[in-house]
């Protein structure tokens, strides 16, 4: 989207004013701000043109203009300012993401996310590689009921119960075991889903169902008690006077935490890319109310990207400031991660 030098000015004035002051913004307001010596007249007719291009939109209560999500994308993207971070939450950060307990320290993070910027802070935690198994046998315990029992390369033994939808004989479940030992015997979990579903044909369909059920049952195992991350600070969400306002739309935001796989999809976003990445609305493709922002930056282990740490809050966020807070975060947990 081309705008000429004038329009941007007082575009990012306006912005930034109502960031400041939750206040539709009026042409006498961007006449005192932008430094522009324009006449009132020319400021209505370059915001007549924003509003044209879908940059900014009048409430029907008042004679200002507030920015779109569109206007809050172009800001972000073009004329966004970051600050440097203060000497004082610098050092906050620096002193409490020390490298001691991993998982303290992502805990910590995501506190100091949300202290900072006053609004939610997540941290994803760091992604495992794909679990393999050395050999796995099947016990039966009862009817529909099977004990798996999983035996990894490095020797680990991890038990998982499974509900069967029918009983299985002794000799169905040696075969299955068999067959799984023999076929796939140092592969992940992952990649055996792939190839099982290749072979489907080839065996009897009784045994296909113990082997997903079993598969499926494996990696929630693997999962439970692994949070795919930790949040921090969502209550003060209430107190943003933006999303306050509208009980729907705070409604909507909750179930946002609640439902994970939405989170975890945004987070999986950040992790594709370089650098701090913000969200704005429905941009990230999942359920989100179109008030609320999400800033996220990945964070590294080694030098490979396993997580990411970010901030939820409302749209009037201050970016030139929950940028860099973002940013460092994520350089200040790769740091602490990394060492030995």
């Amino acid at each position: 989207m081309m705008l000429d030098k004038r329009a941007q000015i007082l575009l990012k004035t306006l912005i930034e004013r109502y960031i400041a002051e939750g206040q539709p913004i009026g042409s006498r307001t961007l006449s005192r701000h932008a430094g522009l010596d324009l006449s009132p007249a020319t400021i209505r007719n370059v915001m007549s043109d924003l509003e044209e291009m879908g940059l900014i939109a009048s409430p029907h209560t008042s004679a200002g203009r507030v920015p779109t999500t569109l206007g809050y994308r172009f800001f972000v993207d073009s004329l966004l300012v970051v600050k440097q971070l203060g000497s004082g939450d610098l050092h906050q950060l620096e002193d409490q993401l020390h490298p001691d307990n991993p998982r303290r320290v992502i805990q910590a993070a995501s506190q100091l996310l949300s202290e900072l910027t006053n609004f939610a802070g997540i941290v994803m935690t760091p992604r495992r590689p794909a679990l393999t198994f050395r050999q796995i046998e099947f016990l039966r315990l009862s009817d529909k009921r099977v004990l798996l029992i999983v035996v990894t390369p490095d020797g680990d033994v991890q038990n998982r119960i499974l509900f069967t939808e029918r009983d299985y004989t002794p000799s169905e479940l040696v075969a299955t075991a068999n067959y799984l030992n023999q076929n796939y015997s140092g592969q992940s979990f992952e990649d055996i889903h792939l190839r099982v579903h290749k072979e489907l044909q080839e065996i009897r369909q009784d045994l296909i169902s113990l082997m997903n059920v079993a598969l499926e049952a494996t990696s929630k195992a693997i999962a439970e008690g692994n949070e795919q991350y930790v949040i921090s600070g969502e209550r003060k969400l209430l107190a943003a006077h933006d999303l306050s306002q509208d009980m729907g739309r705070m409604r909507q935001l909750f179930e946002l935490f609640e439902y994970k796989t939405s989170l975890v999809r945004i987070l999986d976003l950040s992790l594709r890319g370089e650098g701090v990445q913000i969200f704005i609305g429905g941009e990230s493709g999942v359920t989100a109310p179109e008030d609320v922002s999400v800033v996220t930056a990945p964070y590294k282990v080694g030098g490979d990207v396993v997580g990411t740490v970010g901030v939820i809050g409302p749209t009037r966020m201050a970016y030139d400031r929950v940028v860099p807070i973002v940013d460092i975060t994520a350089k200040l947990l790769s740091s602490a991660l990394s060492q030995p």
